[in-house]
């Protein structure tokens, strides 16, 4: 596997890099102090996961995950010193999969970097159930296909999983920590943000008026709730 870290602090990638030849020997660590070269590194060496600092002197980390998305879906883990709940998002909003906060503990990031690599590595979803249509939404469940009057709608594999579960307990109330545990993976139970940011995603894929959602319902303090197709 080999990893790019993005970061202006060399001890930073140090520490990174001990930590992996500690647990991962086969892991290759490669280092950028910028936003640019991190680019560039990203499109010569092709790297299995991206860690990513949001402070750096000119471009930051916001600004290279923006350009970083034009070209890669690289999975993206933010460093970062700041721990609001609105860098958080704005991360996830942007693309990034994952956020931590430094400074970190090594076996903090090796478990985080084991539960995103193993969720992107998890199937998709099958059910043998028929397609479900509920107004102009339609899921194919074994192509794995979603269409909105029609039209093919692209979705990553989170937003599909976390679209899944909630079609397939449609009409139920599934809690937040559910939702998480199953989508995410138990560590993440505590992540309500993870899922804010996915939800209002499929909603902007999917609903007519994403303010006023007609399929993805909000069940205030609890979770969410498919519509039960009529």
């Amino acid at each position: 596997m080999k990893i790019l870290v993005v970061d202006d602090a060399p001890e930073v990638v140090e520490a990174v890099t001990v930590s992996f030849s500690l647990q991962w020997q086969e892991t290759e660590v490669l280092g950028a102090n910028d936003g640019e070269t991190a680019l560039e590194m990203v499109e010569q060496e092709q790297p299995d996961l991206v860690l990513l600092d949001i402070t750096m002197p000119g471009m930051d980390g916001y600004d290279t995950l923006r350009r970083l998305r034009q070209f890669s879906d690289v999975p993206v883990i933010m460093l970062t010193a700041r721990d609001s709940v609105l860098d958080k998002v704005k991360g996830l909003e942007l693309g990034a999969d994952d956020y931590i906060t430094k400074p970190f503990d090594h076996l903090e990031l090796l478990a985080r970097v084991k539960a995103l690599l193993r969720r992107l590595d998890m199937p998709q979803p099958v059910s043998r159930a028929p397609s479900l249509v509920c107004g102009d939404l339609s899921i194919d469940f074994e192509s794995h296909q979603v269409r909105v009057k029609g039209e093919l709608i692209a979705l990553t594999a989170i937003e599909y999983k976390l679209l899944y579960h909630l079609v397939r307990n449609a009409g139920r109330v599934l809690r937040h920590e559910t939702l998480l545990a199953k989508v995410w993976g138990r560590e993440y139970v505590e992540e309500i943000d993870y899922l804010r940011v996915y939800v209002r995603r499929l909603r902007r894929k999917l609903e007519k008026d994403p303010e006023r959602p007609q399929y993805i319902l909000t069940e205030r303090g609890l979770g969410y709730r498919f519509r039960s197709p009529a």
